[in-house]
């Protein structure tokens, strides 16, 4: 679930809420009951574990070329011309 951000207009506190998607957004403080405004958060991320960056981008060792299937080398392949 996310983790959306609120700001409450007549407190002036900031806190945060995990909702659903489909939750209604929060038009009350939990504090005082205030209005609150929902806030455009930046999001972060990490990149854990294996998986396509770390096996494919993130290792020193690289994986060898697939020879050409024509035999004659690269001036034989369409993509070449």
């Amino acid at each position: 679930m996310p983790l959306y951000e609120y700001h409450c207009k007549n407190c002036d506190s900031v806190f945060e809420l995990r909702q659903k998607f489909s939750d209604p957004p929060a038009s009350e403080c939990p504090s005082c009951g205030g209005e609150v405004e929902k806030l455009i958060s930046q999001s972060g991320f990490a990149l854990k574990g294996g998986g396509w960056y770390g096996d494919g981008y993130g290792s020193s060792s690289s994986k060898p070329a697939m020879p050409c299937q024509s035999g004659g080398g690269c001036a034989g392949c369409p993509s070449a011309s």
